[in-house]
């Protein structure tokens, strides 16, 4: 049986979640289930077995072909409300209505998310509980800003990322992933980020891996 390559941004969000994702609360690709901060081998294992078994539709260990045309089918099924096997121009325009519908829910809920880290950020900022920040504390979040964007700089991400994540999980170089390489990159991708060993990723451990990340890339660029 042919094999194909993972969904990349699947594949890379999940290899990437032990330390790209430890605060990132919200979103279904999220592994932080209990949203404490950081994120144990028993979340991340379980946040891989559900990606996976999302992906692999009939269940075999491997996502290939097969899998794709069932996912297609599925969806053409839901489309074709009246099961006649085409869609008309009605279903087209319920399928697109209902595609813009579940972005729209998506971008509230990602606002309401924004609002939130907002309002935490003021307070952290408002170091006087005064309800307002004084010059000085302006001043302060100015500079802490500068700091972030600083560490940002340089990242590499997107398709380039996530192209990395695929080429780290596919051991064996045939250009696809089975479950068996997916767990074995996962699983070493997450004991790489637990420096200490205790089976968590801590917003500590988290921020250690970055600055490595980012130290290999300025070394790279010498």
């Amino acid at each position: 049986m042919k094999k194909i390559a993972l969904s990349l941004s699947a594949t890379a969000l999940a290899l990437a979640g032990t330390a790209a994702l430890a605060h990132n609360h919200g979103g279904k690709h999220n592994p932080d289930a209990d949203g404490d901060g950081t994120i144990t081998q028993a979340e991340m294992e379980a946040h891989g077995a559900a990606l996976f078994s999302r992906m692999d539709a009939n269940g075999d260990g491997v996502v290939d072909a097969d899998d794709r045309a069932a996912h297609r089918m599925e969806k053409f099924a839901e489309a074709d409300t009246n099961g006649d096997g085409e869609l008309s121009h009605a279903e087209m325009m319920a399928m697109h209505e209902a595609r813009m519908e579940r972005r729209s829910e998506r971008r509230e809920a990602r606002e309401g998310h924004r609002a939130q880290k907002m309002a935490a950020h003021f307070e952290r900022m408002d170091t006087d509980n005064s309800g307002g920040l004084s010059q000085d504390e302006l001043k302060a979040m100015h500079e802490a800003r500068g700091e972030r964007r600083d560490g940002k700089r340089g990242k590499r991400g997107g398709r380039h990322g996530a192209m990395q994540m695929l080429r780290m999980a596919d051991a064996n170089g045939d250009k696809s992933v089975t479950r068996a390489e997916f767990d074995a990159a996962l699983a070493a991708r997450f004991a790489k980020a637990d420096r200490d060993g205790d089976g968590v990723v801590s917003a500590e451990e988290h921020a250690a891996a970055k600055a490595e990340r980012k130290s290999r890339r300025e070394g790279r660029r010498q």
